[in-house]
């Protein structure tokens, strides 16, 4: 039987489309205009980042840090609110969500996070606020996808150790975010990832609601540092890794270097066995993040040398639909939706890969 992602993938052209943080190539990330903007333009999910407020809410930011995506730093009745942190080890100075209630973060006005390449969205600098996740959750709910199915929502969990530290444990208002919205079983279009493990066993634990492990390829989750297990990303993909992510989760999702790493001109080298080895315990595997500039693009996808300039996405993206990617999670929903599973050109390209 199959899974609903895998039924939606079917459904809509053998892939399954996530806008990352919304339709965020063309209006500033996390905004209901930019979720609102990914579902008409074919998104199969949306994607929210999750981070707490100082009374125990779920926000949907980037990071908790929210000098870049926000207009803050002009806020006079804020000023004093700027200091400096040290999150899951890294030293980061801003302003902080969990120093906000949520009355006070819903009165900021989000801004694009990368004006340097996204002048068009800078436009719309100040004109969105900032929402809740249960407000992604209600338009996902009042939305459809153009085959009349319903709106996804892939819920990432950002600095679950850092949060919970403070007292701000991010699970129980996820809970109840979920519970009011009813999409707690298995079958429901919502699935909840992160890049640490303990929070995604603990929710193993309470939910039937489906789970996905995020893997990069330095590094190591923050939870397992904290605990001092030495395992890194590496080992988590690896086939045994792989193996016991099975047990507590639904996906994977994967650094697309993970799935066709790039050699130091930034030309596609031969795909991994990643894809396959998740396949082969079950995993459905998702690929992060495809987007059209090409300074985001391997350099046979390129076009011209100006870094915002947009490049061939959609030749990408079927490159790694045939590397075995089940979901690609993209700032791009449109030119995603419609990429040709099987192009010549990316076919040609897949094939010089693995040749060399």
């Amino acid at each position: 039987m199959l899974s609903p992602a895998h039924a939606a993938a079917t459904n809509h052209h053998d892939r399954l489309v996530v806008a990352h943080r919304g339709a965020s190539g063309y209006l500033p990330e996390h905004t209901l205009a930019a979720y609102e903007l990914a579902i008409a333009q074919g998104a199969d999910f949306v994607e929210p980042d999750l981070v707490a407020t100082a009374d125990g809410r779920l926000v949907v930011r980037h990071e908790n840090e929210i000098g870049a995506t926000t207009d803050v730093a002009g806020r006079r009745e804020f000023r004093d609110r700027r200091t400096t942190k040290v999150v899951d080890g890294e030293t980061r100075t801003g302003w902080f969500t969990e120093d906000f209630t949520l009355a006070e973060l819903t009165t900021l006005g989000a801004v694009e996070r990368l004006p340097h390449l996204r002048p068009h969205s800078s436009a719309f600098d100040g004109v969105f606020s900032v929402v809740t996740f249960e407000e992604v959750l209600d338009l996902a709910q009042r939305s459809h996808r153009a085959d009349g199915g319903p709106v996804g929502v892939l819920a990432e969990l950002k600095h679950a150790t850092y949060f919970a530290g403070l007292g701000l444990d991010l699970l129980p208002p996820l809970l109840d975010a979920l519970e009011e919205a009813d999409l707690e079983d298995e079958g429901d279009p919502v699935i909840v990832q992160c890049f640490e493990t303990t929070i995604l066993r603990r929710l193993a634990e309470v939910s039937g609601v489906r789970r996905g492990q995020l893997l990069e390829g330095a590094g190591a989750p923050y939870d397992l540092v904290a605990a001092g297990d030495h395992r890194s990303f590496a080992d988590l993909w690896s086939p045994a890794g792989l193996a016991e992510i099975s047990r507590y989760a639904d996906v994977v999702g994967l650094d697309k270097d993970l799935v066709i790493p790039r050699d130091a001109d930034g030309r596609l080298l031969r795909p991994t066995n990643v894809t396959s080895a998740a396949h082969d315990v079950g995993l459905e595997v998702f690929g992060w993040t495809f987007r059209r500039e090409n300074c985001f693009l391997p350099q046979e996808f390129r076009r011209g040398t100006e870094p915002g300039a947009a490049g061939d996405l959609a030749g990408e993206i079927a490159t790694f639909l045939a590397a075995g990617l089940d979901s690609v999670i993209t700032d791009h929903p449109d030119l995603a939706r419609f990429a040709p599973v099987s192009d010549a050109r990316s076919e040609t390209v897949l094939l010089e890969a693995t040749a060399a």
